[in-house]
This record gives structure tokens, sequence and C-alpha cells, in this order.
């Protein structure tokens, strides 16, 4: 992110990513009204999140919906440990409360912009508001102001979707908000294992369709990308986080809403010969792990919300469906799926 836009990191294929103002010190002031339940999961405990035994799983994919430039494939039988996971996406209401306890500012309030949507800039002050735009992925504007608690820019508001995931946070940001709740971000094949809900090389968290039966299973982008999104998921942003059911896990919005930053660092091709227990990525890197696509993808373009999909971003990167949930080892007491 820093002083300039950077186009994404070249891959195969498309690459993803795909109301009345409220004055910052009211945002911070109704956050520190904790609730029990937020007060509950702070430091240690394990409320508001999924305990999974963990073991073996098939991780990755050969499918050809898929872009092997990613480094989806081959398939791998890893092992994860037990481990808890957040049940929901980390939500606006919880990182407010994170910001309320700690004065932490972002990195995109501390460059002064982050990237909004095109059509997510209300009709007129598209003038006022965008400073420039991404080559060859002109939908991303650069917005003076955009951060996680004004996601379209000065005029906009977060009071009525607190239980809308976050966005605007970057990886440092994210893994701040864990330290402080005790927890650390999930590695891939920790997500990946919780996505798939028990599944065995399904596409989607439910299973092989993407709309089984008709049925939307999960908010992404439905019409013409990125000209009209009919919205008929019944969305045309962020969703709140419980909007569609949960997988056979037990967990919420792992696929489409928001991307998830993941711990490992990216590289299309370090899995092949990693370990295949615990496994994380390369030591060091350009670009975070960010799974699980959001309500911009769509099949002709990003087709990224299926689980064994990857992507990455620059650590300081943040943009308007771009966010994380939060995971903590579980040793060996108390495992259930």
């Amino acid at each position: 992110m820093g002083s300039k836009i950077a186009a994404p990191l070249p891959l195969a294929g498309p690459h993803p990513c795909c109301l009345p103002s409220i004055d910052r010190a009211r945002v911070l002031a109704e956050s520190r009204v904790l609730s029990e339940r937020r007060r509950k999961a702070d430091k240690g405990s394990v409320e508001g999140m999924t305990a999974l035994d963990g073991g073996r799983f098939l991780m990755g994919t050969e499918t050809d919906l898929g872009f092997p430039a990613d480094g989806e494939g081959p398939v791998r039988e890893v092992h994860v440990d037990p481990f808890y996971i957040d049940t929901f996406p980390v939500t606006i209401e919880a990182f407010g409360e994170f910001v309320a306890a700690t004065a932490y500012k972002t990195e995109a309030e501390r460059f002064g912009w982050s990237f909004v949507f095109r059509n997510q800039i209300p009709e007129g002050a598209y003038d006022e508001l965008v400073d420039d735009t991404v080559a060859g992925h002109e939908w991303w504007c650069k917005v003076a102001g955009a951060y996680w608690a004004r996601p379209e820019g000065p005029h906009s508001s977060i009071a009525w979707r607190r239980e809308h995931p976050v966005t605007h946070v970057s990886h440092a940001d994210a893994a701040a908000y864990c330290g402080w709740a005790g927890k650390r971000l999930p590695t891939e094949a920790e997500w990946e294992y919780a996505a798939r809900g028990g599944l065995e090389q399904n596409a989607y968290p439910w299973g092989r369709e993407l709309e089984p039966g008709g049925k939307h299973l999960c908010n992404v982008w439905q019409g013409r990308f990125p000209a009209e999104d009919s919205g008929a998921d019944g969305y045309k942003g962020t969703s709140p986080v419980d909007a569609f059911p949960p997988n056979g896990y037990g967990v919420y919005s792992i696929t489409g809403n928001v991307w998830e930053w993941c711990a490992d660092w990216f590289h299309p091709a370090y899995h092949v010969t990693a370990t295949k227990s615990n496994p994380v990525g390369p030591p060091g890197g350009e670009a975070r792990v960010m799974k699980g696509g959001s309500f911009l993808c769509h099949a002709s373009y990003c087709n990224r919300y299926r689980v064994a999909a990857r992507t990455s971003n620059t650590p300081d990167s943040s943009t308007a469906n771009l966010g994380f949930r939060c995971v903590r080892d579980a040793g060996g007491a108390g495992r259930k799926k």
C-alpha cells in the first residue's frame, strides 16, 4: 500500500479484487460498551470459537476450475493439530472494541487512504473522493479517509453494519487484533481444514455446486462484473457474518463476503516440498496468503470462493473486501467437531 498504488501480484488468469454520517468519537464511545460475549472471548476464553479435532485431510485441488499458477495443487494429504477457530469473521463491532481498548490506529488510517470498490462510491461523489485508480483494475479506487470505521470514505458510516465483517485491515492490523485477543491468524492449512467442514475434495464448504437447487449459500457477485451486481443473494456489499448457514463444522461466512488473511507468506510452489504436518508457508516473502473470496468474486473474473483457491496481497494492503478471523491452539482436551 504505502505511498503509491501497486498493481496486484501477477497471476495466471484474472486476479481477485476479485448513510447518515456519524462522528468518530461517538463510534468509539459506543464501542466501549463491551458486551458480555465479547468480554468472555477476550484474553483466554474460547467462547465465540469452534473447536476442531484436526487430523489428516486432502488439501488443495487439481480441478480445471482452479488457477494452476496460484499453486492450488497438487492435492496432498496434510495433518493439522487440534485448534479453535472463530465461528465468525471478526466483526466491525469486535474490532471497534479492540480500538477503544488500545487506541490502535490501522495502517489505512496512518497512510490516510484505502481501496474502495467503484460501485460503493456514492453517485456524484467520485471526483471528490477518488485520488487515483489501479491500472488495469480501475474499479479499485484510492479514497482518502477510507478506513475500517469509514468504509467508503469520510462521509460513510458503520452504524448499521456492526455485525458485518471488519474491512480495510492490513495483515499487521489483523495480527495486532489477534494478539490483543490472545489468539493468532490461522495457517492456510488450518483455514482450509476448517472451511471444508469435514467434506473431502468438494469445491465449496457445503458441497460441489455453488448454488444447489438455486439456493444462495454465500455472498458473492451475481451479474456482469464489474458493471452490475444484481444482489440476487440479498447483498451488493458485505453481509452480516451470520447471513448464510454454517458449514459442517459450524463455521460461518468462510467463503464469500470478505477475503481472510492467513499467517503464511505466499508462494505458488513452496508447499510441494514443505512438511505435510502442520504445514506453513515459506519463511519470508513479499505477500501473505488470502483465502475465501469475497462479495466481488464471480466465475467470469475471480472464481476464488472455492475452499482450495488461494491468492495473496502485500501485507500493508487494505481494501473494502478484506478481513480476517482468528484461531488459537486447542491443546489436548475438550475437542469436538
